[in-house]
């Protein structure tokens, strides 16, 4: 049985006169790996946003597993909903362990614990936590400091992951092989949910189940990658869908 777990209803969000989100309604269930697709100005940072409160709505509600989250304790929410970022923002005086280790220090978490859990989050990211627990920021490449982002964000087990563009700033290759691992990662989490930004099209068909595609503050379409491909709902997303095809089909060599 399918639970909704993210609601946006009637969300609208202005900054000033300039309204960014005029009426935005969606549901998320649990365990979803959605997708929010859009070009710059697209506000689709911006609902990303509005899930873990760094943002708040001028109007509307927004429910995070069946409570509005003006009723929620947001600095408690946000530790409980990891957050991957581009500029990924590690430590770099602290080695990758301590990076991990931030938030279940915050939390108390007794030491052996701590360890438990840095250990198991490098195996799931794919990097020997003999050959990288003590190694600092510096001496990792882009896609290895991504991996720990990703690995922090996990620490504390959260229902819920946001992504924001974490992968724009690398090469196409380290790209790929990091979507491949998001992917293999939300499999293997069981009812984790991920919310995952980006404005490219190839990233978000790959990755999501469904795809949110946003145009000037509204959905063109939510649906899944197949449907979306086979039936665009609106011209906007045909021109995007030709993008696609104008990259020698790109989707579907990632599928095949």
């Amino acid at each position: 049985m399918t639970k909704a777990v993210i609601q946006f209803e009637h969300v609208k969000k202005a900054f000033g006169n300039e309204v960014v989100i005029p009426d935005l309604s969606f549901t998320v269930n649990q365990g979803e790996l959605v997708t929010i697709l859009g070009s710059s100005g697209s506000g689709k940072t911006t609902t990303l946003k509005m899930i873990n409160g760094l943002i708040k709505p001028s109007a509307g509600t927004i429910r995070i597993d069946g409570q509005t989250i003006t009723d929620l304790d947001l600095v408690k929410l946000r530790r409980h909903m990891g957050y991957v970022v581009q500029q990924i923002g590690l430590f770099p005086h602290m080695t990758v362990g301590q990076n991990i280790a931030v938030v279940p220090q915050m939390l108390k978490w007794d030491q052996e614990r701590i360890d438990q859990r840095v250990t198991e989050l490098l195996n799931l990211v794919q990097l020997a936590p003999k050959d990288y627990v003590d190694r600092y920021p510096q001496q990792l490449s882009g896609g290895q400091q991504q991996r720990i982002g990703v690995a922090r964000a996990l620490a504390t087990n959260p229902p819920y992951v946001l992504f924001d563009e974490p992968f724009g700033a690398l090469d196409a290759l380290t790209r790929l092989e990091l979507q491949k691992e998001v992917k293999r990662i939300h499999e293997s989490l069981a009812d984790k949910t991920f919310m995952f930004v980006t404005h490219d099209i190839n990233e978000a068909l790959f990755l999501g189940q469904r795809v949110l595609i946003m145009h000037e503050g509204q959905i063109e379409q939510f649906a899944t990658p197949e449907e979306i491909v086979a039936h665009p709902a609106t011209e906007f997303v045909a021109d995007l869908l030709g993008t696609v095809q104008q990259n020698q089909n790109l989707w579907g060599h990632y599928h095949d």
